[in-house]
This record gives C-alpha cells, structure tokens and sequence, in this order.
C-alpha cells in the first residue's frame, strides 16, 4: 500500500461510482488499546459484502490529519475517518487503510465489484 494522493483516490471513487459493487468497512481501537492502558475498551466496526451503489464518492482531509471517505448513496452516507494508505490490488479491489502511528490497522473502507471472501 502507498500513502494517499488525495487526486488518484478521487479519480478511483470516480471509478466505482454509480455501479453495485461490494463494501468491507472496519474501524478498530484494536485489542491492543487495553495492553496499553486497562481504562480503554476495545470498540470496533466491521461490515463485510455490503452491496451498495454510490451515487458520489468524496475523499476530503490530509495535511496533518489522516482522510476521511465519504459514499454518498440514495438517502444517506457512508463515511471512513482515519485513512492512510491505498491499493488497488492485483483482483481491481480498491482498498484504503488507516494504519495508527504503531503501523496497526485502525480503520479499513475496501470496494469491489465482486464479493469479498467470507
């Protein structure tokens, strides 16, 4: 994976946008968040083969601060805050991650044409 250029992650939502395709979405604190300090829970999402079709993908943030991916659909929005990296892998999946400073996944947003594996 490489870091995001906020440009090419555009063009590649572009790319996705309006077509059914196939989402993995996971945010993690990470299990290892209570080896550090026993006050914090471990709190987490994950979806997996959540089919959608978006009618806008947005990619906003950098700088200083990781992105955050917003997926518009018909009557609402699905959005990832924390992201990092990108691929497209060599299935034409396109994955972002949000890797916290220790290089541990903290946030994952993957788009598919096909299903994942369950």
């Amino acid at each position: 994976m490489e870091l995001i250029e906020k440009q090419q992650v555009q063009e590649l939502l572009n790319q996705f946008q309006e077509k059914p395709v196939y989402l993995h979405v996971e945010t993690t604190n990470g299990a290892y968040a209570s080896h550090f300090d026993e006050k914090v829970f471990n709190a987490g999402t994950f979806l997996r083969n959540i089919q959608v079709s978006y009618i806008q993908g947005i990619i906003t943030g950098g700088g200083k601060e990781p992105f955050r991916v917003g997926l518009k659909l018909n009557g609402g929005w699905i959005y990832v805050q924390g992201l990092t990296h990108f691929e497209i892998d060599e299935q034409g999946r396109f994955l972002m991650a949000g890797l916290n400073y220790q290089g541990q996944l903290a946030a994952a947003l993957e788009i598919s044409e096909t299903p994942f594996e369950v």
